[in-house]
């Protein structure tokens, strides 16, 4: 027999107390001056998005000379988007696909062996939605050795994708995630364990 959800009654204010012409975005930080973020915004970050200049080994020069820290072997495709090398860390042998945006106004750790699939966005920020001015605040991500985020995926702020867990296509990761475990869906649930086979020699 199906239950019908009634939800329990709040009373309101009669006028909705939101006010955005009051910011607060005291949170907020470059990490870097004016003058290294206007020359990252204007021409790192093009080179880095650009499809005219395909070449992972270019992209990870780019970041790196902007303070991102890129393990050896890692392959960065065209179309990326960061917004802050310098709160970067990407480990080795990783595959960062085609339009990632990597929205990191906090640190972004990416461990060894990770896959972000094409168009996944990795959100930092988000805002107070109790506050009447949405006030603005940042939490790092973190996704470990092994982990793959699908493509279109999001993964939130303060979120761990743990060692060898997925993120499937198009899920959105509201909290974090235990190693060896699938997660999918808006908002991302438990689906099922990951196994990953042994590498026979060849």
């Amino acid at each position: 027999m199906e239950t019908s959800f009634t939800p329990a009654k709040v009373s309101h204010p009669t006028v909705c107390p939101v006010n955005l012409s009051i910011r607060d975005n005291s949170e907020y930080q470059k990490g870097r001056s004016k003058l290294v973020w206007a020359i990252w915004h204007f021409v790192g970050a093009p080179i880095l998005k650009s499809n005219a200049l395909p070449f992972p080994v270019l992209k990870a020069f780019i970041l790196r000379i902007f303070g991102a820290s890129i393990g050896k072997g890692s392959h960065i495709k065209p179309g990326v988007k960061v917004k802050f090398p310098w709160f970067l860390s990407i480990g080795d042998y990783c595959w960062i696909g085609e339009d990632v945006w990597i929205d990191n106004l906090a640190n972004v750790t990416i461990g060894s062996h990770v896959c972000v699939s094409q168009g996944a966005y990795l959100c930092t920020g988000n805002h107070d939605w109790t506050a009447p001015n949405l006030k603005l605040f940042r939490r790092p991500i973190t996704l470990e050795d092994g982990s793959w985020v699908g493509a279109k995926a999001t993964i939130c702020p303060n979120v761990v994708v743990g060692t060898c867990s997925i993120v499937t296509v198009g899920s959105v990761a509201l909290k974090s995630i235990p190693p060896y475990q699938i997660w999918g869906g808006n908002p991302a649930k438990y689906l099922r364990d990951r196994v990953v086979h042994e590498q026979r020699p060849t």
